[in-house]
């Protein structure tokens, strides 16, 4: 039965997204008020530009450029992301494989959910 469930089933659908020209000293109190760890950047027509991660902000951290800095030039721009009807076995490999906590859901490239690890464990749960 969880093979059959898709993204659009689990994923949430209130997503915190950024926009690229916003400095990281926002994202970074963006990414903590939220106790997240990444989120979508999107452009002015709400299409998705990239993501900008901890690990993004971690790999600048000590490069003393911080207080100046815009998302656009530390965020991920070739994203990994889904479509709503891709199975949750798939993304739940990706995640796993590539380490993240979290991926996108796009359609049309607009961002219309996100699916963590958690969303992906909730769903385990619910067919033991």
């Amino acid at each position: 039965m969880l093979k059959l469930l898709k993204a659009k089933d689990i994923m949430m659908k209130e997503v915190i997204t950024i926009g690229p020209d916003i400095l990281l000293k926002k994202a970074i109190k963006k990414l903590l008020e939220n106790e997240i760890s990444s989120m979508p950047v999107v452009d002015d027509t709400g299409e998705m530009v990239g993501i900008i991660s901890c690990v993004d902000i971690l790999n600048l951290a000590f490069d003393g450029y911080l207080s100046n800095t815009k998302v656009e030039m530390v965020m991920t721009k070739n994203v990994v992301y889904f479509k709503p009807d891709t199975n949750v076995e798939e993304i739940a490999f990706a995640i796993s494989k590539n380490h993240f906590h979290r991926i996108p859901i796009v359609k049309d490239g607009r961002i219309v959910g996100i699916v963590s690890r958690r969303d992906i464990i909730k769903s385990v749960l619910s067919f033991i």
